[in-house]
């Protein structure tokens, strides 16, 4: 069955994306961003107009590159307001960044955090916490990117982001740091895992349930083949989340990397469908027996992002595995990577878990736009569970997002979400949220 969703889904959204031939207003909305970007040259302008505006167009294209990186959400910061450019146009400095402020409010039942997550709506809630109010900063953020061309490295870029998601969501920490030369890439950045670019929009910071978005220290090689094939493979610095008690069972320092790898096919800027996968060595042991165990996990996702009309976005992704959950999802929140065989003590496993999500979005004008979507994550134990244990959750969500100013946006959002444990108690929660930011 799973094998029939994928190949049906690819063959799908090839066909959807083979049907978009015009510019897609999303597309057009990425120009205007990418032409609100000044060019300043710190020594001196090249004398020649034509030398100049060729130096000018150049960068321009590279800042457009910028919003179709593959590893880049719709929530992510935007290019740099004000470029420095060397006079060879060989280097080029932006520093940016974005303010941005959340405010949300919760009835019927409050979900304890500032992120909406369906793992956390309580199945029976607190009477003096049926309501909340509050807001976040969350997502301010600061980046550095310089990108350069050598004639010994070829083509390099160096980027440095942090952002206000810490202690309270206030504390100030370093989200990414990576340089990428060519086609290898090295540093803290967003795992091969993670396909971030299909993943819809939403106002809400956690998003979809289903979301793979994890980032860790990697090594990335990432060769293609005319701008149509991408392929990838890479070892990752693990974070397992395993549920050990301390008395049959203790955890085991990591001691292999992740490794995980993608096959892509793209048919035009910001169009594609990807397969990947990734391995996993979770280890912990048995105190009792004196055992060290490695139990295997794996996961594989199926994603896909298309304009299948000028107006029209579409997003979709499809995972599975087992002994993944801490890479993210709802389940990320408590460890399943490994959780514990009631028959034997002492005794790990790797459960499994399906997610899914899709999503629509509809541009009004390339600055206008509306979204829907909905996702869903299941947990999949093999073994007998507490009652109250959760079974799964969905997240729905509809918004809309205005770009006041290319640099200046603002986004209201209505979330429901489910949380349905293995009892068959459930709960509904419900939330509206509302975000403006301003990109410099």
């Amino acid at each position: 069955m799973l094998r029939k969703s994928i190949l049906f889904a690819a063959a799908l959204t090839s066909f959807l994306g083979a049907a978009a031939s015009a510019p897609s207003l999303a597309d057009q909305q990425v120009d205007s961003l990418a032409k609100s970007t000044k060019v300043i040259f710190i020594d001196g302008k090249p004398e020649s107009p034509e030398v100049y505006q060729n130096y000018v167009d150049s960068i321009r294209e590279r800042i457009a590159e910028f919003y179709y990186d593959q590893f880049r959400h719709f929530e992510d910061p935007q290019a740099p307001y004000f470029l420095f450019m060397s006079k060879d146009a060989r280097l080029a400095m932006g520093i940016g960044g974005c303010v941005r402020m959340r405010a949300y409010y919760d009835w019927g039942g409050a979900v304890p955090a500032s992120g909406f997550a369906p793992y956390l709506i309580p199945i029976n809630p607190n009477p003096a916490y049926m309501r909340h109010f509050g807001t976040s900063p969350a997502g301010t953020s600061l980046f550095f990117r310089v990108i350069g061309r050598n004639k010994l490295l070829g083509d390099y870029q160096l980027y440095i982001e942090a952002n206000f998601n810490g202690y309270q969501t206030r504390d100030f920490h370093l989200k990414k740091a990576y340089a990428i030369i060519n086609d290898v890439t090295i540093g803290y950045a967003s795992s091969t895992f993670a396909d971030v670019a299909a993943q819809p929009p939403t106002v809400d910071a956690q998003g979809p349930n289903n979301k793979i978005s994890p980032t860790s220290v990697l090594v990335r090689y990432m060769p293609s083949i005319k701008d149509r094939w991408f392929f990838a493979v890479s070892a990752e610095t693990p974070a397992t989340a395993v549920a050990v008690d301390n008395i049959a069972t203790e955890k085991v320092s990591e001691w292999l990397p992740d490794f995980a790898a993608f096959v892509q096919y793209q048919w035009a800027r910001g169009q594609h469908v990807r397969l990947s996968g990734i391995v996993r060595t979770l280890s912990y042991r048995d105190i009792e027996a004196g055992r060290n165990h490695n139990p295997l996990g794996w996961g594989l996702q199926l994603s896909s992002v298309a304009h299948p009309h000028k107006a029209v976005t579409t997003y979709a992704s499809l995972n599975y595995g087992k002994g993944y959950a801490g890479l993210g999802s709802d389940l990320l929140i408590g460890n399943y990577d490994l959780v514990g065989d009631p028959a034997v003590p002492g005794r790990l496993y790797a459960p499994a878990m399906l997610g899914w999500c899709v999503g629509l979005q509809y541009n009004f004008r390339p600055e206008l736009l509306a979204s829907i979507s909905a996702s869903q994550t299941r947990y999949l134990p093999t073994h007998d569970v507490s009652p109250d244990e959760y079974k799964y959750g969905v997240f729905a969500c509809a918004n809309v997002f205005w770009n006041l100013t290319p640099r200046m946006q603002a986004g209201a959002e209505i979330d429901l979400g489910l949380r349905r444990n293995f009892s068959g108690a459930h709960r509904y929660a419900r939330r509206a949220s509302m975000m403006v930011q301003f990109s410099f």
